[in-house]
């Protein structure tokens, strides 16, 4: 069996088979997490609906969901649960051009948290992501970071995305998040 490379590219994770593991790279480090629990693909649904409808009302870009292949740079490629991308990138056929990106959401999971906290929070900081959210399943509430951020602001009863320029702010009471249909 081959030695694993020291450091990963985007183009390697790209080339792995499909096997339903999902694979990212953060600064040349290979992430290897299982499929999500159903929790979390029902948050994750959920505020991917909300966010969609809100976007949409407010012309705020497009709203995304994993799998996805985000890149910044040769060396880190991942996939947020869900993402806003900004307008000005919206619409287009290839990953690698998208670049600003206005929220993204990480829904933790046992497999995820440490990552979603540290590498991938930092990869997101360096490239100004305007808002992120963790959703912290268990505990029931959200982290939520911005590029200047050294901690987070903890919200346990409602999360508020103001983007710029829009005068009504999206308020979502947590609770909505883990609301079964």
């Amino acid at each position: 069996m081959p030695l694993a490379p020291e450091s990963w590219t985007a183009d390697m994770v790209l080339a792995l088979p499909e096997d339903g593991q999902r694979y990212e790279v953060v600064h040349g480090e290979l992430l290897v997490s299982p499929p999500p629990r159903w929790t979390h693909e029902r948050v994750a649904g959920n505020l991917y609906f909300l966010l969609k409808q809100y976007c949409r009302r407010h012309s705020l870009g497009e709203v995304m969901s994993s799998p996805a292949a985000v890149s910044w740079n040769p060396s880190s490629l991942v996939q947020p649960d869900v993402f806003v991308i900004d307008p000005s990138q919206a619409g287009g056929d290839d990953w690698r051009s998208v670049t600003k990106i206005s929220l993204v959401v990480e829904v933790l999971s046992p497999s995820t948290a440490h990552h979603d906290r540290t590498s991938k929070r930092k990869l997101y900081q360096q490239n100004g992501v305007v808002t992120l959210w963790l959703v912290d399943t268990d505990r029931r509430r959200v982290e939520v970071w911005t590029p200047e951020a050294r901690f987070p602001v903890i919200e346990s009863e409602n999360i508020t995305w103001h983007p710029a320029g829009v005068r009504e702010p999206l308020v979502i009471p947590i609770a909505e998040f883990f609301r079964a249909d």
